[in-house]
């Protein structure tokens, strides 16, 4: 099976966005160079957890090195995704590298595994087959330099905290016309 590899080395754009409204918000990672584009679906915690690492990742370069990695890409992108938004895949597992030969940071995006039934305890299943990896069928792969990486940081989590506000009793998502917080004895409680 030959694997698809959605490769921007280096990307004219690489950002995360949201698609529909706060409460139904879907997350993309969303790469571009000239008419092509790469759109991945992914989750709100996953776009916080990649930029996260991202940040620390670029922290830890500048420590160790005297390349400055606090500089971000000018302008920050504030545009919306690209359109016609058309989703390549889900993300599962993410890595995360940094090349030094080419000052570039990697970033390789894998599909959701579909974990296959269990097997019953009648059925025989050969030893090779239990210890196989899944093939990939395909894969993101991008490599940006620091200063677009940085920029990614600021955008994603500026994403990630324009959702709805927080409840400040329970912790819980406050929708536009309130929410039952579980720690006010179920009173409505609204966003301020």
């Amino acid at each position: 099976m030959a694997v698809v590899i959605h490769r921007y080395d280096p990307p004219e754009r690489f950002v995360a966005g949201t698609v529909g409204p706060p409460g139904q918000r879907t997350f993309f990672l969303q790469a571009r160079a000239g008419n092509r584009v790469t759109s991945v679906a992914l989750e709100k915690e996953q776009v916080a957890v990649l930029a996260e690492r991202i940040g620390d990742l670029l922290d830890q370069i500048a420590e160790q090195t005297d390349l400055d990695t606090s500089a971000t890409s000018d302008p920050v992108d504030a545009e919306p995704l690209e359109q016609p938004i058309v989703e390549e895949f889900r993300a599962g597992t993410m890595t995360l590298a940094w090349d030094g030969d080419d000052e570039v940071v990697a970033i390789e995006v894998f599909p959701v595994e579909e974990t296959p039934d269990e097997p019953s305890a009648a059925a025989e299943v050969p030893p090779e087959e239990l210890v196989e990896a899944p093939e990939v069928e395909e894969l993101l792969l991008v490599r940006v330099p620091a200063a677009t990486a940085r920029g990614f940081v600021g955008r994603a989590l500026a994403v990630v905290s324009a959702g709805r506000p927080v409840c400040p009793f329970c912790g819980g998502p406050i929708d536009p016309d309130g929410h039952l917080c579980p720690r006010a004895n179920g009173l409505r409680r609204t966003a301020q």
